[in-house]
């Protein structure tokens, strides 16, 4: 890893070494226990299912990712952080899509801005990179589109799809964004679309021949419960441990084991 917050250059730089790491993140304490080993922190609009209990990410608005970006951005100081433009504040007006990006940029301080979509966005990818803004766009499943989980589909599933896929992979690289997040796609069309690149694509069940992965860190850490998908891998059980922990508490508790004399304070002895 380099010294000092990854920049595009440097992002861009790392697939041509090695694969790119990215995860999830939305509060301090996470940031800071993530940044030394990724490259990229991004602060999904998935805040609205992970942290607030919703059916999808469509609740997330641009005042929750301003406040989970700032908390991301106090605590870390490597991985570069990127902010996702919630739905409704950029896909109907070019205007609100710079407006909304300068907003979460002056507020947040982060690295730049993600935007789901691929032709259609087009326009607002360059009106916001022209301003300045990194963007990082994302195609393939989109799940700003559908109000619940239960609505996602996987994508390049026929010759219509993948063309479609490979009309947005060159409109997001053509109108500036600096990588791109592949979501739900068939692995074959996955991995040619990653073969032809020219800048990174991130896959989250797409396909290892991505320039690199990012997954959702409660996912990963086995403590958001709701839904799991196949692409998953998780590494831990955070939400067992937490169980664990509370019903060992609870019992201490009752039977008086806790708090005993070492945790009270004390009058100081003259």
């Amino acid at each position: 890893m380099t010294e000092g917050r990854l920049t595009v250059v440097d992002f861009q730089s790392i697939s041509s070494k090695r694969k790119i790491v990215s995860l999830t993140a939305y509060t301090a304490p996470v940031a800071m226990a993530l940044d030394p080993y990724c490259d990229l922190l991004l602060v999904g609009d998935s805040v609205a299912m992970v942290l607030y209990g919703m059916k999808g990410t469509q609740g997330a608005d641009l005042e929750m990712m301003i406040r989970h970006g700032k908390a991301v951005m106090s605590h870390s100081s490597q991985a570069m952080v990127i902010v996702d433009l919630p739905h409704g504040t950029y896909e109907n007006s070019v205007e609100l899509a710079v407006q909304s990006s300068k907003i979460v940029i002056e507020k947040t301080g982060a690295c730049g801005v993600k935007l789901e979509g691929g032709v259609s966005i087009a326009p607002q990818i360059e009106a916001i990179t022209s301003a300045g803004i990194p963007v990082l766009g994302h195609i393939g499943l989109l799940p700003q589109k559908f109000s619940k989980t239960s609505e996602f589909r996987i994508t390049g599933k026929d010759s219509r799809e993948a063309e479609q896929l490979q009309k947005d992979a060159d409109a997001v690289t053509n109108a500036g964004a600096f990588g791109i997040v592949l979501e739900g796609i068939i692995e074959p069309v996955a991995r040619a679309l990653s073969e032809s690149a020219t800048i990174p694509l991130i896959g989250i069940g797409a396909s290892p021949s991505c320039h690199g992965q990012i997954l959702v860190t409660d996912d990963l850490i086995g403590l958001y419960t709701d839904f799991t998908p196949k692409f998953v891998k998780q590494y831990a059980n955070v939400q067992s441990i937490i169980h664990e922990a509370a019903q060992a508490y609870a019992e201490d508790v009752i039977s008086q084991r806790f708090p005993d004399h070492s945790h009270c304070f004390w009058p100081s002895k003259k």
